[in-house]
């Protein structure tokens, strides 16, 4: 007998059928045993009859998760035996064989019902913890949105290619995974942190349109919404695209069928906006803004030039003063706006400045050192009205807008403004070409190397200042995630040196390190422009997810640790030996 799915057993009504699956629970009534079996499609409720002496005494030795196979007749439930919480509450199958296939222990984890285990003996026992129906739902709804993706890509002339996941070193901007050669002892491939150069051969190859769902590998320290080791991202390039418009106005209509076809959700703006990254800076204190809410930073730095209050006079004099308004702040409690200051002084601030304007009064512990005209003026740019309150920044530029900037986020949480039904997207343009890595102490590249300057070379020839270079550089932003990053493309070799001999290196070194590529762009490289989008992030933000690990099968955890394969592990010796390496203790 063919197996039916539990889902199309409402149409099988007085038919004998065959199901499969997990026994969900087992109820005993005395006389009548009831089981629940469950498939991925849904749970439906079998009738074991006493008469049945084999089935019975089968259906007696089941608990729950057993796999059992079932043949019977659907039958009707009568009206005041239905269950209104099932799908299949109407119905339900009178058995007439019974096979165990497989026999459960008692499950480590919970796979039904409210109550969740922790996140460390879900991932432990992932395989179990995907039974679950949310977790079911989720690998179907990433399914769909992968063939959504493909359909588009197909329907826009994209040709789909993958690139080799054995690869060679690169700097993205993260560490890399090595994996050293056994036949060439002392060398290493490099497991791709993008498919960037290949793509870029692609493109000297003649491949008019390419893109993948290519998986990158990055050696950084996973977050809620970064995962650890392995991600997917929908990597993408054009040939002859000069300008990154080409590249947004092609991707756009794709992520906003995402958002409301596939999602199910409201766009904040029809047509999305670009930001140059100074003005996201300035304005949000960050690149990558959500839009969802106000509380933008407003520079008040002009008003406090002559004033008596000396910590902000000082601030105007070599740096900036700005504020944000919090709607509705005067009602937080003294304890929540030290909760908020900890926050400030963690991102660089000496403290937390503010002002409560309540009844016709500007309440604070600086207000006695500010003149009337002073937050007279400061109420009116800022738009304060009673109950606001206005939170300060006085330092640098760099450093006010960061910590206002995470100041931002913060307050939109603890007054929930961020509207889960609700998508902002937002192109961010004009990247820094180079930036300081305080790390190193150092001038690096800003996002990778591979982009070109705006006004090409003669923009790093006349440049005093590299940190002054923009790149033609862009990222999309999500409910103030980044969900894309993407760039035109450098494809003049000229070009290539000249970056890297700003920061030191010689043409050797770029040789060395790229040398596959330099030497395509001196067969009749065309112009190019690509980009490259987080899958994870964005599925991550569109089905209302917090943390990324809920939306794949098998992530690691929170130390980067695959609890339930025991990866990473020490390997044999022997293993060592063929790859000509030595492990050596480390002084602790």
């Amino acid at each position: 007998m063919t197996r039916t799915l539990i889902r199309d057993a409402l149409h099988a009504i007085d038919q004998t059928i065959t199901v499969k699956g997990w026994v969900h629970t087992r109820r005993d009534h005395g006389g009548l045993i009831f089981v629940d079996i469950r498939d991925h499609t849904g749970v439906l409720q079998l009738v074991i009859q006493p008469e049945n002496d084999v089935a019975f005494a089968t259906a007696e030795q089941l608990r729950d998760e057993y796999v059992i196979a079932v043949n019977g007749k659907i039958k009707e439930r009568t009206p005041d035996l239905r269950n209104d919480r099932l799908a299949t509450g109407t119905i339900e199958l009178v058995v007439d064989e019974l096979t165990i296939l497989n026999r459960s222990e008692p499950l480590p984890i919970q796979v039904h019902g409210e109550a969740q285990s922790s996140e460390e003996l879900r991932l432990k026992y992932r395989y179990l913890d995907l039974r679950r129906e949310k977790m079911q739902a989720t690998l179907r709804q990433r399914s769909d949105y992968y063939r959504v993706i493909r359909d588009y890509m197909q329907k826009n002339e994209f040709t789909e290619v993958t690139t080799p996941v054995l690869a060679n070193s690169s700097p993205e901007g993260a560490r890399d995974f090595l994996v050293p050669s056994r036949v060439h002892p002392g060398k290493f491939y490099a497991l791709p942190q993008a498919p960037q150069q290949f793509k870029q051969l692609l493109m000297v190859g003649g491949v008019p349109r390419y893109y993948q769902i290519a998986t990158c590998f990055r050696d950084e320290d996973p977050r809620a919404d970064r995962l650890y080791g392995d991600f997917y991202q929908l990597d993408l390039e054009i040939a002859f695209a000069e300008t990154g418009e080409e590249i947004r106005q092609t991707m756009e209509p794709l992520i906003k069928q995402l958002v409301t076809d596939f999602a199910g959700k409201k766009l904040l703006h029809e047509d999305i906006p670009r930001i140059t990254y100074r003005e996201a800076m300035d304005r949000f204190g960050s690149d990558k803004p959500d839009l969802r809410y106000g509380m933008e930073l407003i520079d008040l730095t002009d008003i406090f030039v002559s004033s008596e209050f000396s910590v902000f006079k000082k601030a105007a004099e070599s740096g900036v003063v700005k504020a944000i308004r919090v709607e509705g702040g005067s009602g937080l409690s003294r304890s929540q706006i030290d909760s908020f200051t900890d926050i400030a002084k963690k991102e660089g601030a000496g403290g937390l400045a503010y002002i409560s304007f309540v009844d016709g009064e500007a309440k604070s512990p600086i207000s006695k050192f500010l003149s009337d005209s002073e937050i007279a003026e400061m109420q009116k740019r800022t738009g304060a009205k009673n109950g606001d309150t206005l939170f300060f920044g006085a330092d640098t530029r760099d450093t006010v807008n960061k910590v206002l900037g995470k100041l931002r986020i913060e307050f939109a949480d603890h007054f929930n403004l961020k509207d889960p039904n609700l998508v902002a997207l937002a192109w961010v343009i004009d990247f820094p070409f180079y930036e300081w890595n305080d790390g190193e102490r150092k001038v690096d590249f800003g996002h990778n190397p591979f982009s070109m300057p705006k006004g090409g070379l003669q923009s790093l020839e006349a440049a005093d200042d590299p940190l002054t270079i923009v790149a033609d550089q862009y990222d999309m932003v999500m409910n103030g995630y980044e969900i894309c990053s993407g760039a035109v493309r450098n494809h003049n070799p000229e070009v290539m040196y000249k970056a890297f001999g700003i920061l030191g290196y010689d043409e050797a070194y770029v040789d060395a390190k790229f040398g596959a590529m330099i030497n395509a762009f001196k067969y009749g490289a065309p112009p190019h422009a690509g980009c490259a989008f987080g899958l994870d992030r964005i599925f991550m933000v569109l089905i209302g997810e917090e943390n990324i690990r809920e939306v794949v099968a098998f992530p690691k955890n929170g130390s980067g640790v695959d609890v339930m394969m025991n990866s990473p592990s020490v390997v044999d010796k022997a293993q060592l030996d063929d790859l000509s390496l030595h492990i050596e203790e480390r002084a602790r």
